[in-house]
């Protein structure tokens, strides 16, 4: 009867220990886009500069794939001015930098989807950046 109480003793033991040893994935619900700068001046080839961040660390994310960019001018009620997003290499690890035109001054909406290296699902965001005469 001992024998029965170790050994399940001993594998509740090893599926703990399987437990801790694996680490916690974050739910893709923490990670967002936060605009480095919210004001850009209005005209041509302005860049823009982003960070993805993993809200429950606080740290920059890196290597995450941006699939889908487009900025309009949705906050001012002009969403179909909308302008041409480049992207650029980053300067650091977990910055996303972008070109484009603002055509005139006012409030843009810079939309952005990405996937997050080993999380399911994608980063859905929408940021106002205001271009400034």
């Amino acid at each position: 009867m001992k024998t029965f109480h170790f050994a399940r003793a001993a594998a509740a033991a090893l599926i703990g220990v399987a437990f801790v040893g694996t680490p916690a994935r974050a739910e893709i619900k923490n990670y967002e886009f936060q605009l480095v700068q919210p004001t850009v001046k209005a005209g041509a080839d302005r860049v823009v500069t982003v960070r993805l961040v993993d809200r429950t660390t606080g740290k920059a994310v890196p290597d995450a794939v941006i699939f889908s960019t487009r900025l309009d001018m949705a906050p001012d009620g002009m969403q179909e001015m909308a302008t041409k997003v480049t992207p650029m290499p980053g300067t650091e690890p977990g910055t996303y930098r972008f070109k484009a035109t603002f055509g005139m001054a006012g409030r843009w909406q810079l939309s952005l989807d990405a996937k997050v290296q080993g999380e399911t699902g994608s980063v859905e965001n929408k940021l106002v950046v205001t271009a400034e005469k």
